[in-house]
C-alpha cells in the first residue's frame, strides 16, 4: 500500500512502527456550530484511509479530537448566553449524528480537549523545562519557534522573514503571522467563566497544544499517520509538529495525509465565507447520506471537489444502478453456475490496485461500474455464473466505499429493550447534570441506530435514516 506523505510531498510504501498495526490521528471538528460538507469532505477522506487499512489487513487505533475550547467556542458560547460545556454539547450531538448519516466508522478514541488540560499543562510544562517556551509579561506561555531548527519543515516556511520576539496569540493564522504561537493563553474578560489554573495562572490551552497532548496519550509520543485538511497543514500541524518534536526528541508523526478543499463557486466551503451547507441543509432538500457521501468520495481526495446539487442527482441515479443490479443478483441466486465470472475477478483485481495506489478511489468506482456493466450484460445473455460470488465482490468493494448498501428503511419499527434502557439511564445522568455520561449514552443510542431528542415531555426517540 503506497500513500503521499505531506511531509516528504512523494508517495511512498506504507509501514507503520508496529507490525501490522496502523496508529492514526485524526483531525475532529471544533464543536461551535454544525459541521458542514466542507469539514465531512476531511472526515469521508478519513474513513476512506481507516477503512482501507482494514482492508489491507492492518489493526487500527484511530484518535479523532473534539475540540470544545478555542477562540470560536468561548465565542459563541458567550454570544449564546450558556456555559461552554452545554454550548458545545448541542453540537457534539450533532456531529455524531451525521457520522452515523454518512457512515463514517466509529474511531477508538473522541477525546474532548476539555478532559485534557492536565495533559496540557503537563506538556507545556516540558517544552518550558527544555528551553524551548517562555512565560510572558501578562501570564501567557509561548513556544520560541526560533529555538526549534525544524520548524516549517511539512509547510515548507521560509524562515528568513522571522522577526525574533514576534506573538501570535490568535488560534488561526496566515504564514505572513510568522511568530511565536501561544500555547497557554492568560485569562482576559473576554474567556468569562472558561478558565483553568496553571503554574502560570488562570487561564486556556491554545489550540494547537491540544492535539499534541491529546495524541501522545492515546497513540504515544510517536506514531504513523496524522490527517487532516490541507488548511490544517499551517499553523496547525506545522505548530504540532515543533512542540511535539522539542517536547519529546521523537519523530512526531511518519506520514502525514491532506485532502483539498470542497469547494463551491470557485472558493472553498466554510462558514467565514457564508458559502456552507450542513448535512441537514442537504438532507431537508431531500437528499440521503448515502448520496450525499457517494459525492464526497468521488473525487481523489487530493484534488478539490466540487459540491453541487446535480452531483447528488447523479449520485442517486448511480447508486440506484447498483442496487437494481444488487437486485437481479439476488435474484438469480442458487439458479446459476458455480463459477465466479473473470469480469467480477477483473473488477476485484482492478479495486484493490487503485485502493491501495494512495486511495484512488475514482479508479476503484470506475471498476465498480465496469462490473455493473458487465454483469447486467451477462445476466440479460443469460450467461451461467455464481450471483451469489459477484454479490460478494460487492460487498468486498463496500468494505472500503461504504456506499454500496441500499438504505434501510427508517422511521418503523420500536427499539428494542436495550435502547430503552440506555434512554432511562441517559435521563438518569441528565438530571445528575453529569454531563459526560450522557453524552457517552446519546453516542451509544447512536450506535444502535435511534436518535433521541428532548422535548419539554421528555426523550423521544427516531430510527435513524442512512
Amino acid at each position: 500500500m503506497r500513500v503521499f506523505n505531506t511531509l516528504t510531498r512523494r508517495l511512498e510504501e506504507f509501514e507503520p512502527i508496529e507490525p501490522r498495526h496502523v496508529r492514526m490521528y485524526t483531525c475532529g471538528p471544533t464543536v461551535y456550530n454544525f459541521a458542514h460538507l466542507g469539514n465531512f469532505r476531511a472526515y469521508v477522506f478519513e474513513d476512506l484511509l481507516r477503512r482501507t487499512f482494514l482492508y489491507a489487513g492492518f489493526r487500527v487505533t484511530q484518535v479523532m479530537n473534539l475540540t470544545d475550547v478555542d477562540d470560536k467556542t468561548i465565542k459563541g458560547s458567550a454570544a449564546a448566553g450558556l456555559p461552554l460545556a452545554e454550548y458545545t454539547r448541542k453540537y457534539k450531538d450533532a456531529f455524531f449524528e451525521d457520522l452515523l448519516a454518512l457512515n463514517i466508522q466509529r474511531a477508538e478514541h473522541y477525546p474532548e480537549a476539555t478532559a485534557h488540560i492536565p495533559e496540557m499543562i503537563a506538556l507545556i510544562q516540558r517544552l518550558i523545562d527544555k528551553g524551548f517556551a517562555y512565560k510572558s509579561d501578562d501570564g501567557s506561555v509561548y513556544f520560541s519557534i526560533s529555538r526549534f531548527p525544524g520548524y516549517g519543515k511539512l509547510a515548507r516556511v521560509d524562515l528568513s522573514g522571522l522577526k525574533p520576539g514576534a506573538r501570535v496569540n490568535h488560534d488561526e493564522y496566515e504564514k505572513e503571522n510568522l511568530a511565536d504561537f501561544a500555547l497557554w493563553k492568560a485569562w482576559d474578560e473576554g474567556d468569562g467563566e472558561v478558565a483553568w489554573d496553571s503554574p502560570w495562572g488562570r487561564g486556556r490551552p491554545g489550540w494547537h497544544i491540544e492535539c499534541s497532548a491529546m495524541s501522545m496519550k492515546y497513540l504515544g509520543e510517536s506514531f504513523d499517520v496524522h490527517t487532516g485538511g490541507i488548511d490544517n497543514i499551517f499553523p496547525h500541524h506545522e505548530d504540532e509538529i515543533a512542540q511535539s518534536e522539542a517536547a519529546t526528541g521523537r519523530q512526531f508523526a511518519r506520514y502525514w495525509m491532506h485532502c483539498a478543499h470542497l469547494i463551491v463557486d470557485g472558493r472553498k466551503m466554510a462558514k467565514s465565507l457564508g458559502n456552507f451547507f450542513t448535512l441537514r441543509d442537504v438532507a431537508a432538500r431531500g437528499y440521503s447520506g448515502r448520496e450525499t457521501r457517494y459525492v464526497l468520495i468521488s473525487a481523489h481526495y487530493r484534488q478539490t471537489l466540487n459540491f453541487t446539487f446535480d452531483a447528488l442527482d447523479a449520485a442517486r441515479s448511480a447508486l440506484a444502478r447498483v442496487d437494481e443490479f444488487r437486485e437481479r443478483l439476488a435474484a438469480r441466486k442458487g439458479r446459476g453456475g458455480d463459477r465466479t465470472p473473470p469480469w467480477a475477478e477483473q473488477s476485484i483485481s482492478r479495486f484493490r490496485e487503485a485502493v491501495f495506489e494512495d486511495l484512488g478511489i475514482p479508479d476503484a468506482m470506475a471498476s465498480l461500474f465496469d462490473l455493473v456493466r458487465d454483469g447486467n450484460r451477462a445476466l440479460d445473455a443469460g450467461e451461467d455464473f455464481d450471483a451469489e460470488s459477484v454479490l460478494s465482490v460487492l460487498d468486498e468493494m463496500d468494505r472500503v466505499l461504504g456506499v454500496l448498501q441500499p438504505a434501510a428503511g427508517g422511521g418503523h419499527g420500536d427499539p428494542d429493550s436495550a435502547v430503552k434502557a440506555l434512554v432511562n439511564e441517559r435521563e438518569t445522568a441528565r438530571k445528575a447534570k453529569r454531563w459526560a455520561e450522557a453524552d457517552r449514552l446519546r453516542r451509544a443510542i447512536l450506535d444502535m441506530g435511534w436518535e433521541v431528542r428532548d422535548t419539554p415531555s421528555g426523550p423521544r426517540l427516531s430510527r435513524i435514516q442512512r
